[in-house]
Formats: C-alpha cells, sequence, structure tokens
C-alpha cells in the first residue's frame, strides 16, 4: 500500500498518510517482511513502538529511509538468530528465547512511554546501532534460565 501510495502522491508527506498507516512501526515492519516473510517482528515491536515515528518527508524519501532501517533490523536478527542458537546449544529451550535476547540488546527497554508524549525515547538509527554492538558483544555466561521464565510469565500476561 505505501509504495502505490508513494507513485500516486509522490509529494505527500509519509505523516500525511498516518490514518491509513496506523502506525509507523507498521511501515517499518512492513518491509522487512517484503524481503523475510519469516521475521520475528513481535520480538521487535515494542522497541519500534518506542522510537520509530512519522516523518514530514516526502513519502518516496521516507520510504527510502524506511529501507535502510528493515536492512538493519534484518542484520541485527542474523545476530539475535546466532545467539539464540548457542543458548539453545547450552540446553536452553524456550519459544521466548527470541524475544528474551532482543529485550536483551534493546536500548529503550526500560523507557516509559508517557502519555501525550509523541517524542520517540532515543532516535531510530541511534537505537539500531546501540542494538547491534549489544547484540554483538552478548555475554552467554550472563544468562540466567530464571530470566526466561520471567520472560515467558511476562508474555503471557499480556495475551
Amino acid at each position: 500500500m505505501a509504495r502505490n501510495l508513494a507513485r500516486r502522491e509522490p509529494g505527500r508527506s509519509e505523516a500525511s498518510f498516518a490514518a491509513q498507516f496506523e502506525s509507523a512501526e507498521l511501515l517499518t515492519l512492513g518491509l522487512v517482511y517484503e524481503e523475510d516473510l519469516r521475521f520475528g517482528g513481535g520480538a521487535y515491536s515494542p522497541m519500534l513502538k518506542k522510537v520509530d515515528r512519522f516523518t514530514t518527508r516526502p513519502l518516496p524519501a521516507a520510504l527510502r529511509e524506511r529501507e535502510g532501517y528493515a536492512r538493519r533490523l534484518r542484520a541485527i536478527d542474523v545476530e539475535v538468530k546466532r545467539i539464540v542458537a548457542r543458548l539453545q546449544a547450552r540446553g536452553m529451550r524456550s519459544p521466548y528465547l527470541r524475544t528474551y535476547v532482543v529485550a536483551r540488546i534493546n536500548p529503550v527497554r526500560f523507557h516509559k512511554v508517557k502519555a501525550g508524549d509523541s517524542r520517540p525515547a532515543m532516535p531510530i538509527g541511534q537505537t539500531l546501532v546501540r542494538m547491534m554492538a549489544a547484540a554483538k558483544k552478548f555475554d552467554l555466561d550472563k544468562v540466567n534460565p530464571g530470566d526466561l521464565a520471567f520472560v515467558a510469565a511476562g508474555a503471557e500476561g499480556s495475551e
């Protein structure tokens, strides 16, 4: 839908389509899913909700920028999958491993969104750079199996 709108109305800003797109992170995740239908976007959604915002740039330019974010998210996910595989090799089995790892490398995980605050917790580009750096230096020895139980309980409580 976004690509079609960008072709039909290239001069309109991304923000002017906010009602059609619902939320900015869905645009970014949609671009990731174009390349990887099996991407685990649910693990990244809490972070994106805190940092991804609509821009006043024309939609075609905004989509090009978002494509860059999508590439970076896929690269981060490669690192996350590597970490998850290493945790599984150590005997950890949980459907929440990816969510746990993404939460641990999320630089805005403790940021509370205040009612009426429309500013991002951190610029999305900076967030992605920090996530990649955290993924690359992830310390497997600091993973406590009890933490996974906590993540699972939190995930079930939000359903």
